[in-house]
């Protein structure tokens, strides 16, 4: 028999932060997320709570915890796709049928009493976060803020009856020395239009990543999935992104003053992390100082351009001004890109990107 119990006292969410410990024990690629930080944006304390409602739920069979999942249901989402999607995330489950399905459809029931049509994900939270199951690419560990999952996820969701929403990929780069000829040129073409490109400035951060919120606000505006960054959200993850932040890796284009373009790559800190083991001490803090001079990897995590400005050599020119840093390191990943995406796609292509990695989003109708 499997049980299916809210996480909704302090220890029953601290059993729901750690499970993914034990379900991975003996994954050498799974990367452990620090536990306190995970207490944190599991709580009021996460601006996204003010627009979504979001129920934790542990499995458990023979007493002994199997499993989790998120039901959420974001109005934000709603109220701008004019729809009545809900959506399920975080989950982890054994290799075991009837405990996805169980979890699966303690969600479907929450989501449907609340005027819910369909369920969605995995969305930890939103398309903003985390999101999909990785369906190809399981010989390495994920790079900063991706996921990763078991193998059996997929056939898991499937057999519940779940169903492809779109496909994300992830392509990656291996730094050799110098851009294509042809990414020079086009960056050449942007500057004579008056295009330039700055580094953003540490000491204005905040300042700097409201300038991103308000490109990607509009450059993400038609996607598939789209959920715009509030300010309160973006002072949030700045907070969380400032340390690893490198400023000549993160620039801003502009027009004559006017912000149009931002590119941003962070240094994959998962290489820290994996070492750490999700716990913040002595110990793995001076780990932590240790292993972050050695990381090799980049991952473009931060790229909007206004519509406008598209098909302009925007892009290349601003990949053109962060390669210098980028040499320091071996390979950037550019994640995660909607499959259908084919502008961008052709753009990372003309860089250099192979396609690497693929994630999927799955459905259910539950009307």
């Amino acid at each position: 028999m499997v049980e299916i119990r809210p996480a909704n006292t302090p220890a029953s969410l601290k059993t729901f932060i750690e499970l993914p410990l034990s379900l991975y024990r003996d994954d050498p690629f799974y990367v452990p997320q620090l536990t306190r930080e995970l207490k944190v944006h599991f709580s009021e304390k996460n601006p996204f709570f003010r627009h979504a409602k979001v129920k934790f739920f542990l499995a458990l069979k023979g007493g002994k915890p199997v499993g989790r999942i998120a039901s959420i249901i974001d109005r934000l989402h709603n109220d701008l796709h004019k729809d009545r999607t809900g959506f399920f995330g975080f989950f982890e489950s054994i290799n075991n049928p009837e405990v996805a399905a169980a979890l699966l459809g303690r969600v479907a029931e929450d989501l449907k009493g609340n005027g819910m049509n369909l369920m969605r994900g995995p969305m930890n939270f939103s398309t903003n976060e985390e999101c999909g199951v990785l369906m190809e690419g399981f010989d390495a560990p994920p790079m900063l803020m991706m996921p990763y999952n078991h193998p059996w996820y997929t056939d898991l969701l499937a057999g519940y009856g779940m169903t492809k929403a779109k496909d994300l990929n992830a392509y990656i780069h291996h730094v050799i020395g110098a851009l294509p000829e042809k990414v020079l040129r086009v960056a050449a073409i942007a500057e004579k239009k008056g295009i330039t490109v700055r580094p953003i400035r540490k000491k204005e951060f905040e300042q700097d990543m409201m300038i991103f919120k308000e490109i990607y606000n509009a450059a993400w505006a038609h996607n598939w999935g789209f959920i715009p960054i509030s300010d309160e959200e973006l002072i949030y993850s700045a907070d969380r992104l400032k340390q690893i932040v490198e400023q000549d890796l993160t620039v801003i284009a502009e027009k004559d003053g006017e912000p149009v373009g931002f590119l941003g790559m962070v240094p994959d800190f998962n290489f820290v992390l994996r070492r750490m083991g999700g716990r913040l001490t002595p110990v793995t803090i001076l780990k932590a100082l240790y292993h972050s001079r050695r990381i090799t990897d980049l991952r473009l995590l931060l790229l909007g351009i206004k519509p406008e400005y598209r098909n302009r050599g925007v892009d290349a020119l601003m990949f053109r001004e962060v390669y210098e840093g980028v040499k320091r390191y071996k390979r950037i990943e550019f994640s995660w890109i909607l499959e259908d995406n084919l502008p961008v796609i052709r753009i990372i292509e003309m860089v250099g990107g192979d396609l690497y990695r693929r994630y999927r989003i799955f459905e259910k109708s539950i009307g």
